[in-house]
């Protein structure tokens, strides 16, 4: 069984025992003060699902950005140059929606300018697996999140929903590279892969809000 199959069996083995967890939980608001259904339109729930996407993108686009200023050199060089054109990509459709749609950025953009590049350096600096395991965590995030924003997103945004489910497919081949690149032997691996998505969901949370 390859690394990327026997991860994915591990995510579902744990998240069948999360839903077990919240099935014994015991009621609660469907929404808190802050998340988009609780605030507003529709309108506003799809903006700010496109504001918090298009952050998403250009973080992760830092973060290649600077693995590859201290691994483009290297062996993995072009598997990472391939990752960050995709995420370009990505970045480029969103910025189109967001002009279109007249949604404003998030205004935390100078802090994921920074952070993501720091990111993507210092991982790198700690080796290439390290950097491999920075990109399962960031990538495995995204496809959480891509996945509930597919499912909650109405019929008559069907253009943005198939644009949002290919993104997601190609989030989680990235997964699948940083996996067959060996992400699970970086050093200490649980508590990195740990940090990083906790800090992504932060991000991801803090994006639509701000």
């Amino acid at each position: 069984m390859s690394a990327a199959a026997k991860h994915r069996l591990r995510k579902t083995r744990q998240a069948a025992r999360a839903g077990a967890d919240r099935a014994n939980a015991p009621p609660g608001p469907k929404y808190l003060p802050g998340d988009p259904g609780f605030r507003g339109t529709r309108t506003q729930e799809i903006d700010a699902m496109i504001r918090v996407d298009q952050a998403g993108e250009y973080g992760a686009q830092r973060i290649y950005e600077g693995q590859l200023r201290i691994l483009g050199e290297g062996r993995h060089g072009a598997v990472l140059r391939h990752m960050q054109e995709q995420e370009q990509a990505h970045l480029d459709a969103f910025n189109k929606v967001m002009t279109e749609r007249r949604v404003r950025p998030t205004a935390l953009h100078p802090i994921w300018h920074a952070a993501g590049y720091l990111l993507g350096a210092g991982t790198a600096l700690m080796g290439e697996k390290a950097a491999m395991a920075c990109t399962v965590a960031v990538e495995e995030t995204i496809d959480e999140h891509y996945r509930s924003q597919h499912d909650a997103l109405p019929e008559e945004e069907a253009e943005l929903k198939a644009m949002i489910e290919r993104f997601r497919q190609e989030e989680l081949e990235h997964r699948d590279i940083g996996l067959e690149h060996g992400a699970e032997g970086a050093p200490a691996y649980p508590v990195l892969y740990g940090a990083i998505k906790r800090a992504s969901k932060l991000a991801i949370w803090l994006s639509e809000r701000i």
